[in-house]
């Protein structure tokens, strides 16, 4: 696909039913997490494929936190060369999905060449890290001249930004996972100043800005609303609650 389609492509792909599909899939991410993150799975490969403006087929990806694995089989569908790295063993084998490319490591410190990969990208992990700009730093130095690299996150002030705290991480980070652990009695995955970090889009975007001329930004997009919302990303503030999630594109120069 040409470069100057993608956009349009995913623009058609980016609906009000395919939000309100993957919105309603988030109910499932601690009770069936297979289909929950089967469904961000299939929609990220989507995703990177327009975005990416090539196909996939026989192109390097690397998925930077990769997790349980549930990734891979989208990207194999799709002909990719599918790496994952992941620093946490326990989170690797939560899924018990066979790791067919799984590499541990820390995503501050990628174990992989300069200029090595095709795609490099990132699904919800930016928030769960202290250091994530390092990370997107990494991810940048691994990509070769002309790669993609895609960051997605789940911004704090967004209604998802507590995750399984729900809207109580309005009250502060440290206060939510003290409210959930009394309710139930142990505290979240998902703990506020360990493995989960207020992240806003704004600190994205300014990232973004930082590696020029190194990269450029192609998109930033909020992923899980439909495609004629979009303008909410060149509002200050309002974009940080509605936008849930941010999504930056570059292409690496």
């Amino acid at each position: 696909m040409p470069q100057s389609l993608a956009p349009k492509a995913f623009a058609r792909h980016a609906t009000l039913s395919r939000a309100a599909r993957l919105l309603n899939d988030f109910r499932y991410e601690q009770s069936d997490p297979a289909r929950f993150y089967g469904a961000i799975a299939a929609d990220t490969a989507k995703m990177i494929a327009d975005w990416h403006g090539t196909p996939l087929d026989g192109a390097v990806v690397l998925d930077v936190g990769g997790g349980p694995g549930y990734f891979a089989d989208a990207f194999d569908d799709r002909g990719a060369h599918y790496i994952s790295v992941e620093p946490d063993p326990t989170e690797m084998h939560a899924g018990g999905v066979e790791h067919r490319a799984t590499v541990r490591g820390s995503g501050q410190h990628l174990p992989f060449a300069d200029d090595s990969m095709d795609v490099v990208f990132s699904s919800n992990v930016v928030e769960h890290t202290s250091r994530p700009w390092e990370m997107c730093d990494e991810m940048l130095r691994v990509t070769r001249p002309g790669g993609t690299v895609i960051v997605s996150y789940t911004l704090w002030w967004g209604p998802f930004g507590g995750h399984e705290m729900g809207l109580t991480h309005y009250l502060g980070g440290r206060r939510a996972a003290r409210r959930y652990t009394r309710r139930h009695g142990h505290p979240p995955k998902n703990l506020f100043g360990t493995s989960l970090f207020a992240v806003t889009a704004a600190a994205g975007l300014r990232w973004a800005r930082s590696v020029e001329p190194s990269a450029h930004t192609v998109a930033a997009f909020p992923r899980y609303l439909p495609h004629w919302l979009w303008w909410i990303m060149r509002v200050p503030g309002l974009r940080e609650v509605l936008a849930t999630n941010l999504v930056v594109v570059l292409r690496k120069a």
